[in-house]
């Protein structure tokens, strides 16, 4: 298939694995990558030197186009910045920040640049901004997130009417099925998370993939909106948050709670009462953990499936 996101990119398939943080390595993204999709290195959760390493060994593994996730409140972002750029990386996910910060700087160095957004207003300023594509996150979707709480359903349709560049969905999509939805709705590709985060590929912990397979519905939950949104399976630290917002705790308490490297503990060392587990609420329907290129194929194969079923109706 062709289309906006796929000529973008340079790949087969308009399937791009999220760089999600204490997942997505070399391994997942390079899995990806080979299998025709889009595979995205989570510079969040790596030191400049880590991310150093993770792009060549991702160079290495594959031939094909891969990409880094950046956030852009991340403290060492200009060292991340300059690491991308010496080492030729050719497409850039920003989140967490303003995209005309640095989107004029990577483009100066041919680098394709997408910004990460949960409404239509700012897909607007990222395609002012100078971005060559934008992800519409919805509410559904695990990790950090919007505050609106806009589900996908409806926002990718309000994306989609407010900017002229490619739009790519994300949030709640797992299955082929889900990816011919959002292409129903306007969308040129599907960013996928939660499903890649149950791969034999992805750097997460075990304890971790094993908590997501046995979630359930509503055992998710968008939480610390004070601070920063995030979207994580409910445990022991969920409950400390929970009562600590239902007593209108401060905004400093809250930060002492939350600490530092809490998503580390729980999705990448595996503690699963202390620790952060980020997911998104499709975790519900994900139960086996499966090699990342096996998934692509799947979801594509799917895809074709249901579009050819929807054709005849």
């Amino acid at each position: 298939m062709q289309n906006r996101i796929t000529e973008l990119f340079k790949i087969d398939y308009p399937i791009i694995q999220a760089g999600m943080i204490w997942a997505s390595g070399w391994r997942l993204a390079s899995a990806v990558a080979n299998a025709g999709g889009l595979g995205l290195l989570g510079a969040g959760s790596m030191y400049p030197d880590v991310l150093r390493e993770h792009i060549r060994k991702c160079k290495t593994a594959t031939s094909k186009p891969f990409g880094v996730n950046l956030p852009l409140l991340y403290p060492d972002i200009d060292k991340h910045i300059s690491i991308i750029i010496e080492e030729g990386v050719k497409i850039v996910f920003t989140s967490a920040g303003n995209p005309s910060t640095w989107t004029k700087k990577l483009k100066e160095h041919g680098i394709t640049v997408v910004h990460v957004v949960s409404s239509s207003k700012f897909a607007k300023k990222s395609e002012d901004a100078g971005c060559d594509a934008v992800v519409a996150e919805g509410f559904e979707a695990g990790g950090h997130n919007g505050r609106e709480e806009t589900t996908t359903l409806v926002l990718i349709p309000l994306v989609c009417k407010a900017v002229s560049i490619p739009v790519i969905a994300a949030g709640g999509i797992a299955s082929g099925r889900a990816i011919a939805a959002i292409m129903a709705l306007g969308a040129d590709g599907a960013q996928i998370g939660s499903r890649f985060v149950m791969t034999h590929e992805a750097s997460s912990h075990l304890n971790f993939k094993n908590s997501v397979a046995n979630a359930k519905e509503g055992d998710t939950i968008l939480t610390l909106k004070q601070l920063t949104p995030v979207r994580l399976i409910k445990n022991k630290f969920y409950e400390q948050i929970k009562q600590a917002e239902e007593r209108c705790a401060s905004l400093e308490e809250l930060k002492t709670i939350l600490g530092r490297a809490r998503a580390k503990k729980g999705m990448f060392e595996g503690d699963l009462e202390e620790g952060e587990l980020e997911i998104g609420q499709v975790s519900a329907m994900l139960n086996d953990i499966q090699p990342a290129g096996e998934i692509v194929k799947q979801l594509w194969n799917e895809f074709l499936e249901t579009k050819d079923r929807i054709s005849k109706m």
